[in-house]
């Protein structure tokens, strides 16, 4: 373990959260508010980050354990000093509420402890969602886009423990490129839903707030209502489809941009995750149109609770929890599968769903044929045994943690739906749940601690498990003895 690498890529992350404050300071000074909630925060980052990365190591090596401890440092970091502009300010009292909502910023989940939130002040409203947009591709990818990196490949450990999905990778040769290439289109996306929204009738401030939160999947609104306060067709389809867009892999929008048209139009995952969308809206729109004036309206709704729940952003149109079973039951399962990897979802992953459905298959196969040769193939390449154990191995961490969080959380005594889906939408980075949790509802009424197991919950779904288990793991803090000379990577 390099402990001065790690110190020093802490430092640096925490010197940028310092930059990202100025921003939502900007906000809250521009509508006349004090920028001492901000102030505040921003020294005690600009020092220790400071302290941490005023002298670079001789020996910048990142090794794969390395990459993996400076992310989980790096997220329970951020989140702390993330908490305090809302514990400054008094919107938040207790800071373990703080730290939740923080965590749900950056993880892009969405969970608030908040009964109401139009009350607060702008500058801690942009805050509390702009988390959701810097966490969303990923704070260690975003600082790498800006910060120069080696390109001896180091920092490709890092995103293989921040970035979503089971097989990251690099679309250019060049880790900080590849950063850029990403956050690139994640801007230019996110500025275009603004101005959609802007042209329907939506105020800037509000627009940047949903659209911060439809980019990062994450759900953090600046109404009591979500989008259905304003109960406008125009902004639920807007906001339903930049939801889906951005549950798409963005290596894909790369292939679009380069004109590998094929390399899109032949994703497995892509076809799957559309399919699952369409039956599932089809599904629900048949189930509720009853309630509603129209088959129009029954669809509109659909569609967006599916956008939302499947992307696990989060947002709601109406109180889906008072949906019938069937639907509500359509919902709690698209929380597991997610989006696509390489986005800005959470969940399993639609990929992972496929080559467990493909590996079932063959394996049934093999049963019934023996002396078959039979080999599992996604998007187009054969998939070797190491791939297929470590979606094996995720699917059964993740289920022992799922477990263990809701036998947890029951001692709360609360229902067990309320319980089953506070878990569920946590560590699959969803937001809203049903029953207490629902979209109406909200977090404010579990105890402390379990506030913080599902904030753990959050960082576990959202770092992909690994990343947060090996924190507690003796063997990863031995320090390494230098076999060889280690290449060097500039942070």
């Amino acid at each position: 373990m390099n402990y001065r690498v790690i110190c020093f890529a802490i430092g640096r992350i925490l010197l940028v959260e310092a930059a990202l404050l100025l921003l939502p300071m900007a906000v809250g000074v521009g509508y006349g508010e004090s920028p001492v909630p901000f102030l505040i925060p921003i020294a005690l980052l600009v020092l220790c980050g400071g302290l941490l990365s005023f002298k670079k190591p001789k020996q910048m090596a990142l090794y794969a354990r390395d990459g993996m401890a400076v992310v989980a440092l790096a997220w329970i970091a951020m989140s702390l000093f993330g908490g305090l502009p809302f514990y400054i300010s008094g919107d938040i009292p207790k800071y373990v509420d703080c730290i939740f909502e923080t965590v749900s910023g950056f993880t892009t989940t969405g969970a608030t402890i908040l009964t109401e939130v139009e009350s607060l002040s702008r500058g801690i409203l942009f805050w509390r969602s702009f988390t959701h947009w810097v966490g969303g591709m990923g704070v260690l990818v975003f600082v790498m886009a800006i910060l120069p990196m080696g390109g001896d490949g180091h920092g490709m450990h890092m995103l293989r423990a921040e970035m979503p999905g089971p097989a990251p990778g690099k679309l250019v040769s060049r880790m900080s490129d590849t950063a850029k290439i990403l956050y690139g289109i994640y801007l230019v996306m996110t500025i275009i839903e603004i101005i959609l929204l802007v042209a329907g009738g939506m105020p800037l401030f509000d627009a940047c707030i949903h659209s911060f939160g439809s980019a990062g999947t994450g759900g953090f609104s600046c109404r009591n209502l979500s989008v259905g306060a304003y109960n406008n067709p125009y902004f639920d389809i807007v906001i339903g489809i930049f939801m889906l867009l951005f549950g798409v892999n963005f290596n894909l929008y790369y292939f679009l941009l380069v004109r590998k048209f094929r390399e899109v139009f032949r994703s497995e995952e892509l076809w799957a995750y559309v399919g699952i969308v369409a039956v599932a809206v089809v599904a629900i729109t048949a189930d509720i149109v009853h309630l509603y004036d129209s088959v129009g309206t029954s669809l509109r709704h659909a569609f967006f609770q599916v956008s939302s729940i499947m992307t696990t952003t989060g947002y709601a149109t109406v109180d889906f929890n008072t949906w019938p079973t069937f639907s509500k039951a359509i919902l709690v399962a698209l929380m597991f599968i997610g989006g696509c990897a390489g986005s800005t979802a959470g969940g399993l992953k639609v990929a992972r769903v496929v080559i467990l459905e493909k590996v079932s298959v063959s394996e049934m196969r093999r049963m019934l044929h023996p002396n078959a040769v039979s080999t599992v193939r996604f998007e187009g390449k054969p998939l070797n045994e190491r791939s297929i154990q470590g979606v094996h191995l995720f699917l059964a961490v993740y289920l022992v943690i799922f477990v263990v969080s809701c036998l947890l959380v029951a001692l709360e005594q609360m229902d067990l739906v309320t319980v089953f889906t506070a878990v569920a939408t946590c560590i699959n980075n969803v937001g809203p749940g049903l029953e207490i949790v629902g979209p109406m509802g909200n977090f404010s009424e579990f105890s402390p601690w379990s506030k913080l197991l599902l904030s753990f919950d959050m960082l576990v779904g959202r770092l992909e498990i690994f990343p947060m288990l090996l924190l507690f793991a003796p063997s990863i803090w031995k320090r390494r003895l230098p076999a060889r000379k280690p290449a060097s990577a500039d942070f």
